[in-house]
C-alpha cells in the first residue's frame, strides 16, 4: 500500500497538464488532477481556438469585397457581435465537456478548485488535503496590465472575446503575435483599430525581413499602426480617452493591453516548498521538467520555455512517458514551427537571418516577393513575402519564413521536411504544385544578394 493517495497530482487542466494527466494514467498511475477555472486552459478558453474562431469571422467581411472582382456584385451581409461571441461561448462549452470526458476515460480524478501546496508532497483543494509522490505544475500563463494612471480601465485577452458590446474603437497596446493578431480580427469585423508599440518594430524574435514586411502591409488593411507610442493615462468620460506617450489623444470604447503574461502562480504555496524561480519569474527546472525541489515538476508556459500549445502537449507526454512508461527521448525544441494569425498570415520555421548567421557563419539566403493570384482579379494591395534560409556548407535549409495567405498551414509541412534535414536541392528537386503560392517555395533558385 503506497503512503500517498496518488502517484501524480497535476495542478491545472490546460493542455499540458491534461496529456500528462492522461499519458501516466493511461501507463496505470494513479492520478488527480485539479482545475480553478477553464477546463482546456488557455488555449481552449481564451486563447489559441476562440482566436482562431474569430479570426475567421473577421476574414468574411474582406472576402465578400474581393469577390467583387471575380463578378460577384450586390450588398454584403452586416455583422453581428453577439452571434460571434454565443456560437464561440457554445464551442467552447462543448470543448471543456470533452476534456472532462477525456480526463474520467482515462481513469484520472478531477477536483474543481485552486489547489495550493502545502508541503512537497501534499495539496489542498476542494476542501481536502491530497498527497502525492509527484506533484506537476502546469498552470500556464496570465496576461498582465503594467500600472499607470487609468490602468484598471484596460482590459486584457482574456477579457476581450466576451464583451457585451462591440467596441467600434479600440486601442490595442502591444507588438507581440497577440496584440497583431487581435488588431487584424477587430478590424476586420468592422472596428477602428489603433495599435501602439512602444519599440521601433513591433513583433520582436521574428526574422527582421518578417517584421518590416508585416510592417508595410498591416497598415494596407486599415489598421493604424504606430511605433514609438505608448499609453501614459486613460481616462472616463463618455468614452475613454486615451493620452500618450507623444502628447496626442485618442477616444476609444476599449483599450486592449497585450503587452506580455507571466507565469501563472498565484497563491500557489510554493514557498511550502524549495521549488526557485528564475530572472523571468517562471519556475526553473531540468531536462525532466524537475524542479530544485525533487518532487515537484512543471511544464508548459509556467517554466518560460515556448508558449505554445503542441509544445506543451510534447513536454506533457514525454513527462509522463519518462516517469511513469517507458524512457523516451527529450523532447526536441529545434525546427518547432509557429504561426501568427495576423492578416495576412505569418508562418516560420527554424532559424531566423541574424540567428542563422550567429549560429552557422556563412548562409545563403532566398527571397521572394509577389502578389498573390487572388488579388490580380480582387485589386486588393497585398504583397507575400517568402524567405528560405540556407547553412552553406552543407546546403541544409535552416530556417523557412512567410507571410502570405496560407502561411499556417504551408509552413507545417515544409518543418516536416526541415526536422527530416532536407537540403536545399532536395526543395530545389521537388516539383511543384501549380499554382499555389507554396510552390514558390521549391521554384527559388537564385540567392537574394541585396535589395
Amino acid at each position: 500500500m503506497s503512503e500517498f493517495d496518488y502517484d501524480l497530482f497535476v495542478i491545472g487542466a490546460g493542455s499540458g497538464g491534461v496529456r500528462a494527466a492522461r499519458m501516466a494514467a493511461g501507463f496505470g498511475a494513479r492520478v488527480a488532477i485539479a482545475e480553478d477555472r477553464y477546463m482546456g486552459g488557455t488555449c481552449v478558453n481564451v486563447g489559441c481556438v476562440p482566436k482562431k474562431l474569430y479570426v475567421y469571422a473577421s476574414e468574411f467581411g474582406k472576402s465578400f469585397e474581393d469577390s467583387r472582382g471575380f463578378g460577384w456584385s450586390g450588398t454584403g451581409p452586416s455583422f453581428n457581435w453577439p452571434t460571434l461571441r454565443d456560437n464561440k461561448k457554445a464551442e467552447i462549452s462543448r470543448l471543456n465537456g470533452v476534456y472532462r470526458t477525456l480526463l474520467a476515460n482515462a481513469g484520472a480524478d478531477l477536483f474543481d478548485g485552486r489547489a495550493r501546496i502545502v508541503d512537497p508532497h501534499t495539496v489542498h483543494v476542494a476542501g481536502r488535503s491530497i498527497s502525492a509522490q509527484k506533484l506537476l505544475i502546469a498552470t500556464g500563463g496570465w496576461p498582465y496590465i503594467p500600472e499607470f494612471p487609468g490602468s484598471d480601465l484596460a482590459i486584457t485577452s482574456n477579457e476581450i472575446f466576451d464583451l457585451e458590446e462591440f467596441p467600434s474603437r479600440l486601442v490595442i497596446v502591444g507588438g507581440g503575435y497577440i496584440a497583431v493578431e487581435f488588431a487584424g480580427i477587430f478590424n476586420g469585423l468592422g472596428a477602428s483599430v489603433t495599435q501602439l508599440y512602444r519599440g521601433s518594430l513591433f513583433l520582436r524574435g521574428f526574422d527582421q525581413d518578417i517584421r518590416e514586411h508585416a510592417a508595410r502591409e498591416i497598415p494596407k488593411s486599415g489598421v493604424d499602426l504606430r511605433f514609438e507610442c505608448n499609453v501614459a493615462a486613460i481616462r472616463e468620460q463618455e468614452s475613454l480617452i486615451v493620452e500618450l506617450t507623444d502628447g496626442s489623444m485618442l477616444e476609444a470604447d476599449c483599450v486592449l493591453f497585450a503587452t506580455g503574461r507571466k507565469p501563472n502562480l498565484d497563491g500557489l504555496g510554493l514557498e511550502h516548498t524549495q521549488v526557485t524561480l528564475d530572472e523571468y519569474g517562471a519556475i526553473a527546472v531540468d531536462d525532466e521538467y524537475r524542479s530544485s525541489e525533487p518532487s515537484v515538476f512543471a511544464l508548459g508556459d509556467v517554466t518560460g520555455g515556448m508558449e505554445l500549445t503542441p509544445v506543451a502537449l510534447a513536454e506533457g507526454m514525454a513527462f509522463a512517458r519518462r516517469q511513469f512508461g517507458q524512457p523516451n527521448q527529450p523532447v526536441d525544441y529545434d525546427f518547432v514551427p509557429t504561426a501568427v494569425f495576423c492578416q495576412p498570415n505569418i508562418g516560420t520555421v527554424g532559424f531566423t537571418e541574424q540567428e542563422a548567421r550567429e549560429a552557422f557563419g556563412s548562409v545563403t539566403v532566398y527571397k521572394s516577393t509577389f502578389r498573390p493570384m487572388k488579388h490580380t482579379l480582387s485589386g486588393r494591395d497585398e504583397q507575400t513575402l517568402m524567405k528560405l534560409i540556407v547553412d552553406t556548407d552543407s546546403d541544409r535549409v535552416i530556417g523557412l519564413h512567410m507571410m502570405g495567405p496560407d502561411a499556417g498551414e504551408i509552413t507545417q509541412g515544409m518543418a516536416v521536411a526541415m526536422r527530416a534535414g532536407a537540403t536545399k536541392a532536395i526543395f530545389d528537386s521537388t516539383i511543384g504544385i501549380h499554382p499555389t503560392a507554396a510552390e514558390e517555395f521549391v521554384t527559388m533558385r537564385e540567392a537574394w544578394t541585396g535589395d
